[in-house]
């Protein structure tokens, strides 16, 4: 059985911020929202009032690779959010297959932006409008020679998205759409353009459900481009839980069917993610 959520509303924001769990978690690239993908919330608990920062530290493991990220975000007023987040790729013995040694690791740096425009989640309950903001999420990665060796056009390059996110506090269920314009292969860690250099649109989406005040379910589903003449990129899925013990503690843990990743097919990845709120 769900909680009721909007019979603790009160006292929960109250507390300092929004409902709790309704902060979001750390995306893979530093933005608030699910695992893979950015939601319209704003990181953290800040209300019109509050700064609020977050720290976080994700390790993806598949069967072939791992990716290790970590940074941090903060919530400017429930207005505007910035983040930094570092990934480290490790091709593991893959790289040593290619050429490029054992353990050879792609690092990639993301700076983010996000800026609501409209809506409220929480409190537009008497609405159909969604919760609306638009982001940006510059990267840039330390292996440029290597990328453009596989066929890259850049070592660096910047998406752009929007999003939209709707709350049903009385069906506990949060929903979110999201449109990146995007030039990344395989978020960045293969570089930028490959057979053509133009941004391509691609959808991606969260349905997050609230079993109670601490624990969410949901799953996730990411459209990437496939770009690159030497290897397939297929699009991303994840099934995820999500445990908020208290506003400034989030722990995420999912199942991502990835695909093929490089030369190495069903890459089925554990993910696990730590969010610390101050």
């Amino acid at each position: 059985m769900a909680c009721s959520l909007p019979a603790v509303a009160a006292s929960d924001i109250g507390a300092g911020g929004k409902l709790t769990a309704t902060g979001g978690v750390t995306q893979l690239e530093g933005a608030a929202g699910g695992g893979l993908t950015p939601w319209a919330l704003i990181g953290g608990y800040d209300t019109g009032d509050q700064i609020r920062p977050n720290a976080f530290y994700t390790r993806v493991q598949s069967g072939s690779y791992h990716l290790n990220a970590y940074g941090a975000m903060v919530g400017l007023y429930d207005r505007v959010e910035l983040s930094f987040a570092r990934q480290s790729f490790d091709t593991e013995d893959v790289g040593g297959l290619l050429g490029l040694g054992k353990g050879y690791t792609f690092n990639q740096n993301i700076v983010g932006a996000k800026v609501r425009v409209a809506g409220d989640a929480i409190l537009d309950q008497d609405s159909w409008l969604p919760q609306i903001a638009v982001g940006l999420q510059y990267k840039h990665n330390d292996r440029g020679a290597v990328l453009r060796a596989i066929g890259a056009r850049h070592d660096s390059g910047t998406d752009f998205y929007i999003s939209a996110t709707k709350l049903f506090l009385a069906q506990s269920l949060l929903v979110d759409g999201t449109v990146r314009f995007t030039k990344a292969n395989q978020i960045g860690i293969l570089g930028f353009g490959g057979k053509d250099d133009d941004y391509h649109v691609e959808p991606e989406g969260s349905v997050a459900y609230l079993l109670s005040r601490n624990f969410l379910v949901g799953a996730e589903y990411r459209k990437k481009p496939d770009n690159l003449a030497i290897a397939h990129e297929d699009d991303w899925y994840d099934l995820f839980v999500a445990w908020v013990p208290t506003k400034n503690v989030s722990l995420t843990l999912a199942f991502a069917p990835l695909g093929n990743i490089v030369i190495r097919d069903h890459q089925n990845a554990a993910y696990l993610s730590l969010q610390v709120g101050f």
